[in-house]
């Protein structure tokens, strides 16, 4: 028996291990899990969560959380902000006296993950895939029992960059972008009511890095804008009207071609940028002034206000320079 699911309980019987789960990100994390370890466990799933799913372990059977709750020694599940249904999941088990596990799959906005309509609710134990999320995580949640385990999505999408083929052209002269975008606007509105709790949206987010695309300090040779998995395909159309650059409709082809095809990989704090740097990409924030810093904690992820600031200096530097020698 895997150590994790000693944390679990799960004894030998009727009842099984219920994974649940909603969001992409999550999702991605705990398919990985259940298939590196050839879990048998029931599921709840709803959302990104099914299509991932069955990307991976083929047809998923699914079943009513609360029949889910009734057959489970022990849940496992995602935490999401599309919808409450992990947050349901967790609060069912604590009233049904089964354990819960939630498996945090990102850096950021942890507290805001347990809590729906001013009601929080924690599980039983937290699991975090690396020892940054876990120095997080133990002091946000200092009631809370915070267990490290290694997280099996990132094996896997080291595995499938290797074997990624690059099919953009090499082009010395000029550079590609890969734009990943963030619905944030509806993140602030489900979790606070207020579109703009982060001081900005991801619409003002695009058009500050296109406005200011030039602090890449390279010819731009293509532009590539991938919706999220939860946005329209069309939702960010409006920006090859808006501005004259080479831009083109991302999310055609899975998230690590377009990263590997990429030289930049730019986005405000989404998971995808994480994946840039494993990818050893350029990768740089662009949320604009105003806006909550981005929360990612990798030291080499660029801010493009810094960027915009070195230029600036720079540039001023120069003036005074040539202006001294004339």
């Amino acid at each position: 028996m895997n150590t994790e699911f000693c944390s679990l309980n799960l004894e030998k019987s009727k009842l099984m291990l219920v994974v649940i789960s909603h969001d992409a990100g999550g999702a991605e994390v705990l398919s990985s899990y259940v298939r590196q370890r050839g879990i048998d466990c029931l599921y709840v799933l709803e959302g990104p969560a099914r299509e991932i799913f069955e990307r991976k372990l083929g047809p998923v059977e699914t079943i009513p959380i609360e029949e889910a709750i009734q057959r489970a020694a022990s849940i496992l599940c995602g935490t999401s902000w599309q919808s409450d249904l992990e947050f349901r999941a967790i609060k069912l088990a604590r009233l049904a006296g089964k354990r819960s596990v939630a498996f945090l799959d990102h850096w950021v906005n942890y507290h805001e993950r347990f809590v729906r309509l001013n009601e929080t609710c924690m599980p039983d134990e937290i699991w975090v895939g690396d020892s940054v999320a876990e120095k997080l995580a133990t002091r946000i949640f200092p009631n809370t029992q915070i267990k490290l385990v290694e997280n099996p999505y990132f094996h896997e999408i080291l595995e499938e960059l290797a074997a990624v083929s690059v099919l953009r052209p090499s082009d010395k002269a000029s550079i590609s972008v890969l734009y990943v975008c963030e619905p944030v606007r509806e993140h602030a509105l489900q979790q606070f009511g207020d579109e703009r709790h982060w001081g900005y949206v991801e619409e003002e987010a695009l058009r500050y890095f296109l406005a200011n695309i030039s602090a890449l300090g390279k010819t731009i040779g293509r532009i590539l804008i991938r919706p999220h998995p939860s946005e329209p395909n069309n939702k960010y159309n409006w920006a090859q009207q808006e501005f004259d650059l080479p831009i083109a409709q991302g999310g055609v082809r899975p998230l690590l071609e377009e990263i590997a095809d990429a030289d930049v990989v730019v986005g405000c704090e989404s998971m995808a940028m994480v994946i840039g740097l494993f990818a050893n990409k350029r990768v740089v924030s662009c949320i604009p002034p105003g806006g909550k810093a981005c929360a990612l904690p990798q030291c080499e992820i660029e801010r493009l206000q810094s960027l915009l600031e070195k230029s600036t200096i720079q540039k001023k530097a120069m003036e005074d320079y040539t202006s001294s020698h004339e």
